[in-house]
């Protein structure tokens, strides 16, 4: 197998013929490398968006590479980099037979198409792939589809939950009801039951199921630490019992973990596929790490960017620093002038945002919060300074990462979190090089296999799991330790519960 090996920066300092010739060259080794590689290969798949970014910066000397460059996605499988308008015919046709305009004209890749297929063939998936492969997207490609008509999406936060509901109330209004509340009841329309696992597992009008959604999937593991693990395996697995189908979501997982015994049937794809191409700066020997922080944030080379600290008190207090030393936005005056009005003047958050800056963590007023990732998404907030609440799911439009602690509260973070915090820089369409500023030394690359309650042995099996079980689902083994609690408490269903 070979890689690819191409002195991105080097051939970005060249100009003229030595430009050309150097960007042809890089070109046929790519090709090369194509057919001699995984289909994964990320140094390989990097080279699309370098490429044109290289095009882009160089439109009048470069400008005649772009067939060539839309020739090389399609072999790669990035399809959604096809050029259509200055591609040949069969690339272009390529692009056009994945592209989908009932969601705006977005292209898939090819790894896309291989897991709808896998879906639409009725295949139950679980999905491990990069965070810039485009997972969410499936589910809303699904929908599009018309082929299901009631489904539960279950997702663990509540951040990702106002993402999913702005996503699905501009694509799909009129033809799904979203259900999100206990208040709200659905009918025989089509439907799709929207919650985190608190909302979702006492349900009583979810009936038969076509499809169910679990984003974050990861979560199922107890030794991830969470301690909703055991509700979101309860509540998963009694939707399961109720769909024909189902579809779990996550970055960088390496396998799962099922018993022997186990009645769930899958098939389990991991990819490391990528659509945009990262940078890295190793920044952990600086001398005055905060100061250099700092300098970073003011550089607009490096707007919109994501400043990861460990805590709600240190985003605080950086947003405080920052917004005494520099103001990098006037656009935001709108949600300034509101929160001055709203939360007190001299508040630090009202002044964070005059000056450009956002704050997203656990303390901060969940619309406020989500008002913060939409102006940011939009690019009139350049720069926010979060916690692992944000990292944990929402999809930013960030083309620098700056990870300046390496903690989540007291502890240290392991290699999987770090991936999936660096995973966020990058966005296809909008920053098509992610660039990763790392402040501390990187954790050791582990594996990472998921073990899900719902999956594990009979025997092992935690009471607060069992509880959760109707009577169909429960082995004799777990039947005899639901009596027993039933007869100890003397009570019953939802009251044991």
């Amino acid at each position: 197998m070979v890689s690819l090996h191409v002195d991105w920066k080097a051939l970005n300092r060249l100009n003229g013929v030595e430009l050309k010739r150097a960007t042809f060259k890089a070109i046929q080794e790519a090709s090369f490398a194509v057919q001699s590689s995984s289909v994964d290969d990320p140094s390989v798949l990097d080279a699309v968006p370098r490429l044109l970014e290289l095009i882009d910066l160089h439109p009048d000397e470069l400008g005649g590479f772009k067939g060539l460059v839309s020739s090389l996605a399609r072999s790669t499988g990035l399809w959604n980099y096809i050029d259509t308008e200055n591609a040949d015919i069969n690339d272009a046709f390529i692009a056009e037979s994945v592209t989908a305009p009932e969601l705006g004209g977005i292209t898939f890749h090819r790894e896309q198409i291989n897991a709808l297929n896998a879906l639409l063939a009725g295949k139950n998936l679980i999905l491990s792939a990069p965070t810039s492969f485009g997972k969410s997207l499936l589910v809303d490609a699904l929908l599009a589809t018309n082929q299901y008509k009631r489904i539960a999406v279950i997702l663990p936060t509540i951040a990702l939950l106002d993402e999913f509901r702005r996503r699905f109330q501009d694509r799909f209004a009129g033809k799904f009801k979203l259900v999100m509340h206990q208040s709200e009841t659905s009918t025989d329309n089509p439907t799709i039951f929207l919650g985190t696992q608190e909302r979702l597992i006492y349900r009583k009008d979810l009936r038969q199921l076509d499809l169910t959604v679990v984003d974050e999937f990861y979560k199922l593991d107890p030794a991830r630490r969470d301690d909703r693990s055991i509700t979101l395996n309860a509540a998963v697995n009694r939707l399961l019992t109720k769909s024909r189908q189902f579809f779990f979501l996550g970055p960088n997982i390496d396998s799962l973990y099922t018993s022997a015994g186990s009645s769930w049937k899958f098939e389990f794809l991991k990819t490391r596929f990528s659509t945009v191409a990262v940078d890295t700066l190793d920044l952990q020997h600086v001398e005055d790490k905060r100061e250099r922080l700092i300098e970073e944030i003011g550089e607009e080379a490096n707007w919109p960017a994501l400043v990861f600290v460990s805590s709600p008190n240190k985003a605080n207090k950086l947003a405080i620093e920052l917004s005494e030393r520099m103001a990098i936005s006037e656009v935001t005056s709108g949600l300034a002038e509101w929160l001055k009005a709203n939360i007190g003047k001299n508040n630090f958050l009202s002044e964070a945002v005059e000056y450009g800056f956002g704050v997203h963590h656990g303390r901060i007023p969940r619309a406020i919060a989500a008002r913060m990732v939409r102006l940011f998404d939009q690019q009139e907030l350049p720069v926010l300074l979060c916690t692992s609440t944000l990292i944990e799911g929402v999809n930013t439009a960030a083309k620098t990462v700056m990870i300046f602690d390496k903690k989540i509260a007291n502890e240290n973070y392991d290699f999987f979190t770090f991936s999936n915090i660096r995973g966020r820089a990058g966005r296809l369409g909008q920053h098509h090089i992610g660039k990763v500023m790392v402040f501390n030394e990187v954790p050791d690359r582990t594996e990472l296999e998921v073990s899900p309650t719902m999956f594990a042995d009979d025997g092992d099996l935690p009471d607060e799991y069992i509880v959760h079980l109707e009577e169909p689902e429960r082995s004799k083994r777990s039947d005899s330790r639901f009596r027993y609690f039933t007869d100890q408490l003397l009570l019953e269903g939802d009251d044991l519960r």
